[in-house]
Order: structure tokens, then C-alpha cells, then sequence
């Protein structure tokens, strides 16, 4: 059985469509963790905080990109900051958008181990 979608929009037998607005916020939503970089700041922040040095050290970027790409997370409501002395430490501030990047990160990972080598799979083996 499918659930319904709460807060309306257009009815279709058992299901309802999410209105316009949700589903263009899940887009954003979606668009702005579709850069490797931003979705991996997004996980290693679900792992605990961090300030910029420990993320682009995690990460593997360079600290004008990490910030830039924190900038925008922070704009989107995903991450949140607080001052410790010099330090500034960012953390997750959407834990159903960190839920559902979990699930689908983990889901891939457990595709992955089963799945075979990718020659092979190009072969159709």
C-alpha cells in the first residue's frame, strides 16, 4: 500500500502528488548534494562536526573550496555553524536530508560489493 503524501496537491486513486513547491525543494535539495564534493561534506558531518581544516583534510579538497562549498550548504539549511574561539565548527542541520542520503549511499555501497568487476559487467557478466 502506498502511503499518501502529506500537505496536498493533486489526488491520484490512493496516492497524492506532492505539490509544486515540495517537489522543487526536493529538487534543490537533490541538485545541491549532486556535487560529489558537497555530498561527501554532508556524510562526513553526519559522522560528527568538523571546522574546514578536518573537512578538507576528509574530503580531500583545498580550504577555499570546502568553505565555498559550506557556504552553500549552510544557504540551503543542510548545515549550520557555531564559533569556538577562532574555530569555526559546522554540523548537520537536516537530519531527514542526512537520512535519506544515508540510505541511498549505503544502499550503492552494498550494490557495489556484489556487484562484479565493472569489465565485466560491460561484457553483460
Amino acid at each position: 500500500m502506498v502511503k499518501s503524501v502529506e500537505g496536498a496537491g493533486k489526488s491520484t486513486g490512493a496516492t497524492v502528488d506532492p505539490s509544486a513547491e515540495v517537489l522543487a525543494e526536493a529538487a534543490s535539495t537533490f541538485g545541491l548534494l549532486a556535487s560529489p564534493p558537497r555530498l561527501h561534506i554532508v556524510w562526513a558531518l553526519a559522522q560528527g562536526e568538523s571546522d574546514v581544516s578536518g573537512l578538507a583534510e576528509r574530503v580531500g579538497g583545498a580550504l577555499p573550496a570546502i568553505s565555498q562549498h559550506l557556504s552553500k550548504l549552510k544557504l540551503a539549511g543542510l548545515v549550520r555553524s557555531r564559533r569556538e574561539g577562532r574555530r569555526v565548527v559546522y554540523f548537520v542541520d537536516d537530519p531527514d536530508t542526512v537520512a535519506v542520503m544515508r540510505t541511498l549511499v549505503v544502499q550503492l555501497a552494498a550494490r557495489e560489493a556484489d556487484a562484479p568487476p565493472a569489465r565485466l559487467r560491460r561484457l553483460g557478466g
